[in-house]
């Protein structure tokens, strides 16, 4: 008897170690909505993402409109995309719109410089482009040539996209067969133009912008939305220079890049797959490093723009690892863990926490390139683990954000902690509320208690994402080793919302 006792109450102590609590407390609904273009996309002409992942070889036995593959449009229609940027990144600089429209066989052929060194043939160009946009139901944004190009070709760019006159260019996209404009109003007027697209220091940059933005023309029914080539991370005196010297009404917004290394070293940035404790957690060290980047690039925004009408865009962020082995390094394609949903789970609820400045931004890349939402191998498709985040979150697309005041417990590792649990809410039309709670620590349940001032229900239903190790991820031959499942570790309690969330999970709830 006396056995027994010890041992269960050796199981309790266990138990209570396995465990922390925390309390979260919904302060009202706010004057924003959250973006649905924080939700935003990326592809680039890079490695396998156009080319064998949207466009497919015509003999290729897969549902196809055009060369398009349609499994894949699909999947990216179930998650709402709400845009996607193309053609680059650092691809943008290095192409001419010109090459990629007219009959396709008789396209000139260029290489690629930026990505593997092959042969790019410009088979997926403009109309392509915006027939995929089409088919997934999103926005195009497109990403002007500063780099290597010329303000008269981004111009024309935008006259054949968008003009329904009967100018050269106009007349070009009608006989290209498109005769109404296609109304792009996303446009990049550069990308990262500090580094690969054009080595500029920032005040010349400002120059070059307003160049450019100068006969980016509005023509009827497309006013331009132009967002001005942002920082690298930290480099706030960027932001400042931008923010000093371009008029607020000439831009729409500023981009920032920024990528979670897991070691933190760009030669050597760890496995995709394989890590231990320690460099997960310097991974979600480097990750929560975006709510300081938002922060600081917000405030000095804030200085020159109180009124916030100028958008922070994170037109490229995720995490960046090694490419796997055996695959050709310059296409940058890496397995999707456990480890990258907390990650992609984190950056949303920060990005929503401040959704009242940052209102764009595009996770890299959709599909086999980074932290890719689709992988491909031949006619065999999976959705990654992000995957599922973009899924679980879809319902703060343009939903009323909610104040929210978090106590977190610590996540420790080696004398070093970070905050266990993150969260963002926001209320839809309907008004059902909607609770986004990760718990980033891979060993315990936390416990959180919620109470929402001044907003009513009466019902808690939630989906999960998590798996046996964080380390997991999907394969072609394990498509659903993680994937959503209902959660029911959530209830009323005296009139609080009381969670048991367990240890690397991501849970959304809905509250009606």
């Amino acid at each position: 008897m006396r056995k027994l006792f010890l041992l269960m109450l050796i199981c309790f102590r266990l138990s209570a170690f396995a465990q922390s609590n925390g309390s979260i407390t919904i302060t009202g609904v706010s004057d924003h909505v959250i973006s649905k273009h924080i939700y935003g996309q990326f592809a680039e002409h890079l490695g396998r993402g156009i080319y064998d992942g949207f466009w497919v070889d015509k003999n290729l036995p897969v549902k196809k409109q055009d060369r398009i593959r349609l499994d894949v449009v699909e999947a990216l229609k179930k998650i709402k995309i709400p845009n996607l940027r193309w053609p680059g990144g650092c691809f943008a600089d290095e192409y001419h719109w010109r090459d990629g429209i007219g009959p396709r066989l008789q396209r000139p052929k260029m290489v690629n410089t930026n990505w593997g060194g092959i042969t790019e043939d410009n088979s997926f160009g403009t109309h392509e482009f915006l027939a995929l946009c089409k088919l997934l139901n999103t926005e195009p944004y497109i990403a002007g040539n500063v780099g290597s190009g010329t303000v008269e070709e981004m111009s024309k760019w935008i006259e054949y996209l968008n003009s329904n006159s009967t100018s050269t260019v106009a007349n070009m996209r009608k006989q290209n067969g498109h005769p109404e404009p296609y109304k792009v109003t996303f446009w990049g007027v550069g990308n990262e133009s500090w580094g690969c697209g054009g080595e500029m220091t920032p005040d010349y940059y400002v120059n070059q912008f307003k160049r450019y933005a100068s006969f980016a023309k509005n023509y009827p029914g497309a006013a331009l939305k132009k967002i001005a080539s942002g920082a690298n991370s930290d480099d706030y005196n960027w932001t400042e220079v931008c923010m000093k010297n371009i008029p607020n009404s000439m831009m729409w917004g500023l981009s920032m890049h920024y990528y979670t290394i897991p070691t933190g070293n760009w030669n050597k940035k760890g496995s995709a797959t394989s890590f231990d404790e320690k460099e997960y957690f310097n991974t979600m060290v480097n990750c929560f490093k975006m709510e300081e980047l938002v922060t600081k690039h917000s405030a000095i925004m804030d200085k020159y723009d109180p009124a916030k009408k100028v958008a922070l865009a994170v037109d490229e962020w995720g995490i960046w690892t090694d490419p796997e082995p055996g695959t050709n390094p310059g296409f940058l394609y890496q397995q999707n863990s456990l480890r990258d949903a907390l990650i992609a789970a984190s950056t949303l609820n920060i990005f929503n926490n401040h959704s009242d400045r940052v209102r764009m931004a595009e996770l890299a890349q959709t599909v086999n390139v980074l932290q890719a939402l689709i992988l491909t191998e031949k006619t065999k498709m999976i959705l990654t683990p992000t995957y599922h985040v973009f899924d679980m979150y879809k319902v703060h697309q343009d939903a009323k954000y909610l104040n929210i005041a978090l106590n977190s417990p610590n996540y420790e590792v080696d004398g070093r902690s970070l905050k266990a649990v993150n969260v963002s809410a926001s209320q839809d039309a309907a008004g059902k509320i909607h609770l986004s709670l990760v718990n980033i620590d891979m060993n315990k349940t936390v416990n959180i208690s919620t109470e929402l001032k001044g907003l009513q229900w009466k019902t808690v239903t939630g989906q999960i994402l998590t798996s046996a190790n964080i380390t997991d991820v999907n394969t072609f031959s394990q498509p659903l080793k993680i994937t959503l499942r209902n959660f029911t570790g959530a209830k009323q309690e005296n009139g609080k919302l009381v969670v048991t969330l367990p240890a690397k999970s991501v849970v959304m709830l809905e509250l009606n």
